[in-house]
């Protein structure tokens, strides 16, 4: 048959060679039930995750992220408080420190902080007690430094030798600090060079504990301008205060106030005053707001006196205003930079 008609022949209707035998009526019913089988579980399925199933290799919840801790409050140590921490020691080479006095001090004994206790600028020209293996120092704070973490002070080479043996390198120490401390004489003032009557910006030195504000007029009369601290302790008032001379009030952080007058527009020159932040008088040349408190010891245990114990403290005169000295102390431009300088 080439024709593609109907076969007639009776074994190609039986299912001769060359055809394909039609399937038996078993196993279509077979093939039918695994297929409505099969609808049934894919619907199942469906029905199933509409009605809001779960499926059991669901993701887990996400986890909730992580809290960051609080950043540390900046600020310097004050109170006598004892903390505990480690020192290590450096070389200024001789400069004022990132405090911006004009030199270190003459003793050599200084102290730098780390950022969180240095606290931009606010605890230049306070001191602090420090104790170690040997014995006990008392330092100025002139410096900043940068990598140093809550607790490590970095002294100068000097004081770390009156505490311990320099090849240690690095010692556990305690240390606090210092309420009131003897003083080396009255405030001195510095001008920044730069300054004029439109920008005003003046350092405070030798007033003991760590300041709290200065505010500076023109003259001794009209209202206060209130100085803002730099980070290099320096008070600066951005507007300026007028062509001067000027009284200046300083206020320190545990309430002594006073107020300098007569200090004249000379940049680049320390003026030394005649009054003193506290420790004597009794006319009211001296004002806190603060309790009475006594000054904290000098270290005890120190095997060679210390800054403070080189100091007098001599009675401060009996007005709150006073005239600058007429003297002062001229110096070239602004003290090399300290730590933050980059040495």
């Amino acid at each position: 048959m080439t024709d593609g008609s109907a076969p007639t022949d009776a074994s190609h209707a039986a299912g001769g060679p060359g055809r394909r035998r039609a399937p038996r009526p078993g196993r279509s019913r077979w093939l039918a039930a695994v297929g409505v089988a099969a609808l049934a579980g894919v619907l199942g399925l469906t029905l199933a995750l509409r009605a809001g199933a779960t499926p059991a290799c669901a993701a887990p919840p996400a986890a909730a992220p992580p809290v960051a801790a609080a950043p540390i409050a900046a600020a310097p140590p004050t109170g006598g408080t004892v903390h505990k921490g480690k020192a290590t020691f450096y070389d200024s080479k001789g400069a004022g420190g990132n405090c911006s006095y004009p030199s270190a001090p003459a003793n050599r004994l200084y102290v730098a902080l780390g950022p969180s206790e240095y606290a931009a600028g606010a605890a230049c020209g306070g001191h602090l007690d420090v104790t170690g293996p040997k014995g006990s120092v008392r330092v100025l704070v002139v410096d900043q430094c940068p990598e140093c973490e809550p607790g490590h002070l970095d002294l100068s080479r000097e004081a770390f030798a009156r505490i311990a043996d320099p090849v240690q390198g690095i010692v556990a120490v305690s240390y606090r600090a210092v309420v009131d401390p003897p003083l080396p004489g009255p405030l001195t003032f510095r001008i920044k060079e730069g300054s004029s009557q439109y920008w005003f910006a003046v350092l405070v030195a030798d007033h003991g504990n760590p300041l709290r504000a200065v505010e500076v007029r023109q003259g001794n009369s009209g209202g206060w301008r209130t100085a803002a601290r730099q980070d290099y302790n320096y008070w600066l008032v951005e507007s300026g205060a007028g062509p001067g001379p000027y009284s200046i009030r300083v206020t320190d952080g545990y309430g002594h106030r006073v107020t300098a007058g007569g200090i004249r527009m000379a940049p680049g020159q320390v003026q030394r005053g005649t009054v003193r932040m506290y420790g004597g008088g009794t006319s009211g040349s001296v004002r806190s707001t603060a309790p009475k408190r006594s000054a904290s010891p000098r270290p005890s245990a120190s095997p060679t006196p210390s800054a403070a114990s080189q100091s007098s403290s001599p009675a401060a005169p009996s007005a709150e205003t006073t005239p600058v000295d007429a003297a002062v102390v001229p110096l070239a431009a602004d003290a090399p930079a300290g730590r933050c300088g980059g040495h």
